[in-house]
């Protein structure tokens, strides 16, 4: 018995080390990786803004906003909020910005949910996982909000 709680004593004695630092990484992977998602989108939109808003007026239906105002708002949470998410700063009000986009953009093009091929609903419902978790457990060890926690 002593040889086996010595065993897991060994094999549990850089779990808190594993758990801050792998936990960091994995946190900034996530910033980086569902973040970059969102940036390319917000890139795409504004480069060809005219492509951008006939979208808006004819296949993407926004409750409540018109095209133009939706097209504005949905390209510049795409812009602004994957900065914030992947540099750590303001994390978790990224995230949801980012959630809320997300969840906007399956509200409003209901055909990602008839399409034959599921990857494109699927790729939104990873993301929203994704930006729930950071919302929820937040940036980790290696972003500009733990640094400025850190000061006070």
């Amino acid at each position: 018995m002593n040889q086996f709680l010595r065993l897991h004593q060994l094999s549990t004695s850089i779990d808190q080390l594993i758990q801050e630092w792998g936990g960091a990484l994995l946190n900034l992977g996530l910033r980086i990786f569902v973040g970059w998602q969102f940036l390319k989108s917000g890139m795409v939109k504004i480069q060809d803004w005219d492509a951008t808003l006939s979208l808006f007026r004819e296949e993407y239906h926004v409750p409540v906003l018109p095209p133009e105002l939706a097209a504005i708002t949905g390209a510049g949470g795409e812009l602004f909020f994957p900065i914030l998410l992947i540099t750590g700063l303001f994390s978790r009000p990224a995230a949801l910005g980012l959630f809320a986009v997300n969840a906007m953009a399956v509200i409003s093009y209901p055909q990602l949910w008839s399409f034959e091929c599921p990857a494109a609903i699927n790729d939104h419902l990873y993301w929203g996982l994704l930006l729930a978790v950071l919302a929820v457990f937040g940036p980790g060890k290696i972003a500009i909000d733990n640094w400025i926690k850190s000061r006070y």
